[in-house]
């Protein structure tokens, strides 16, 4: 049964986060990974409004977060209720072990059960989604695994054939990793596919970075113009290789302590932009962070949001709570979580 929770007092984001050791303002994150800390996550659950089956109604713009299952049909039905999305954006697991811990929120399946895993939310998603709709997928690939789970999720989305594949975006990071014996890895994969025919506003394509390529010249009606001066505007589009999206690190404004691979807002907002209208609905089954739903307040859109962890579910909460009240799209390094910030500054080390 869904439960309609009040939004909680709000706090002062700009409390400076101090921990045994550090000087004041000192500027590393206030938490560490999250779903590795078993006796902070003991503490941070008995400050989540939301348990799971339970589901958060926004008042002011009708957004929705709640703490679900995405492979659940009941769980999505009872936060999309009988709507309908216009696009769906997800970044589920990428079935990888990250820093050695396999945990429930990024966990390692065998192949065949992140197949079935996969396909069920992907089912999921379809019964919800409007007959001309927007589908993205964020996806890894692990090279020590033969570039798994890329392949065959791809492989699995031919199964669903109402899903048409249009485009393979990649990401570019400024910060990759790697070693001294392999290239390294600066890239994110987005997989983007449509059902229907839905519109596309190319205008969300178009960035901010200025053309610099000239010299192609084309004579048009017996006037020779060069590519910029024909084309419709002086920025280059980004087409599928994304290198103007600032990949999320500490020292941003939109950075969420405690939450590992966060997607960047630009990438979402541009994704939301260019499939959806003003008081469009947007899905997202993976809210870690909460982006998509900041992303989706900025933009004049709704959005259904869910985890299946309840610290996540709050921490997308209080975000929004947080843009609302100050106008800032995160914490930096600060505490998420002000409840604690004692226990930080008495000596209480959390790592």
């Amino acid at each position: 049964m869904q439960r309609i929770v009040e939004q909680p007092g709000l706090f002062d984001p700009d409390l400076p986060r101090l921990r045994a050791n550090d000087p004041v303002g000192a500027t590393t994150e206030a938490l560490k990974r999250l779903d590795t800390q078993g006796a902070l996550r003991e503490q941070l659950l008995g400050l989540c409004r939301l348990g799971p089956g339970e589901v958060w109604h926004d008042q002011v713009a009708g957004h929705r977060v709640g703490v679900l299952d995405a492979t659940n049909r009941e769980h999505v039905r009872m936060i999309v209720g009988a709507d309908a999305a216009d696009l769906i954006v997800c970044d589920p697991p990428y079935n990888i072990v990250v820093g050695g811990a396999n945990t429930p929120a990024l966990f390692k399946l065998n192949a065949d059960e992140y197949r079935d895993f996969s396909k069920k939310w992907v089912q999921n998603a379809m019964a919800v989604m409007q007959r001309d709709a927007h589908f993205y997928v964020w996806m890894g690939a692990d090279y020590k695994e033969d570039f798994q789970p890329l392949p065959d999720f791809l492989l699995l989305m031919r199964e669903f054939p109402e899903l048409k594949p249009r485009n393979f975006i990649t990401l570019r990071n400024q910060r990759g990793f790697g070693t001294q014996k392999n290239w390294m890895w600066v890239r994110q994969e987005l997989l983007y596919y449509v059902r229907g025919n839905p519109a596309f506003k190319v205008e969300a394509e178009y960035t901010d970075i200025p053309k610099i390529l000239r010299g192609y010249y084309k004579r048009v009606n017996g006037k020779v113009t060069e590519n910029v001066e024909r084309s419709r505007s002086k920025n280059i589009r980004a087409g599928n290789v994304w290198v103007d999206v600032q990949q999320v690190f500490y020292r941003m404004e939109e950075n969420v302590p405690g939450c590992y691979a966060q997607k960047p807002l630009k990438a979402i907002e541009r994704i939301i932009s260019s499939g959806t209208d003003r008081g469009g609905l947007v899905l997202d089954f993976f809210a870690h962070s909460g982006t998509t739903l900041l992303a989706g307040e900025r933009l004049c859109r709704r959005v259904y949001t869910f985890d299946v962890d309840p610290i996540f579910a709050e921490i997308t909460i209080r975000r929004l709570e947080n843009y609302r009240k100050t106008g800032k799209t995160g914490w930096q390094w600060r505490m998420p979580f002000p409840e604690l910030e004692k226990e930080f500054t008495v000596g209480h080390r959390w790592t």
